[in-house]
């Protein structure tokens, strides 16, 4: 039963491996300011969409509940993901010529951004392969996540922001988006690995 799984959970795999990609193009695009890469990712939802509905259909053929259950939950997981990835690259095109961020928030973003990819890779990795000591590399890099968000809020906050609150609202709510980016890619990864390794989900 294990090894059938590990074959439904290729195309799982695969569609999060997508979501990494569209990340990685949005975020090109935020940070410079790139519209053509914004619209690669825009233009791509559609078939990410469909990559999305093939997925389900394919792992809902089983008899067990409780992995359907789990597998569903999966691929509204990607979803989401998806969509986040959708509004960066939004974001980006809508501001364009202009770069979206002040100069100042650059190397936090490119840090979100950077590790927004290595999660969805490492995401990608449990679901092919179950391995449990991923799990704590995820945790630990949410945290990692979880402390630059705070960084970003805390400088658009600061008393002497000097880049207006357009800027302000539109840096946070993008780093959000990273944040919760992070959050999916980690429950993705612990809903999925006991599946992966041939197990019922819990």
């Amino acid at each position: 039963m294990g090894k059938v799984k590990h074959r439904r959970l290729d195309q799982l795999a695969d569609l999060c491996r997508q979501v990494g990609d569209a990340m990685q193009r949005a975020s090109v695009a935020l940070l410079d300011a790139d519209r053509a890469m914004a619209e690669k990712v825009i233009s791509g939802d559609a078939a990410l969409a469909r990559a999305r509905a093939a997925c389900e259909e394919q792992l809902l053929v089983t008899t067990d509940l409780r992995v359907v259950l789990t597998a569903v939950h999966a691929v509204d997981t990607l979803e989401r993901m998806g969509e986040l990835a959708l509004h960066i690259a939004r974001a980006a095109r809508r501001r364009h010529p202009a770069h979206v961020l002040p100069d100042e928030l650059r190397a936090p973003f490119a840090d979100m951004g950077q590790l927004a990819i290595t999660l969805a890779n490492t995401a990608e990795q449990v679901i092919r392969t179950g391995d449990p000591q991923l799990l704590d590399f995820l945790d630990d890099s949410d945290d990692i996540m979880d402390d630059l968000h705070r960084a970003v809020f805390t400088a658009v906050t600061r008393e002497n922001w000097p880049h207006g609150v357009a800027t302000a609202v539109d840096a946070t709510v993008l780093s959000q988006n990273y944040e919760r980016f992070a959050d999916h890619a980690v429950s993705l990864a612990r809903r999925t690995s006991a599946i992966a390794r041939g197990e019922l989900a819990a």
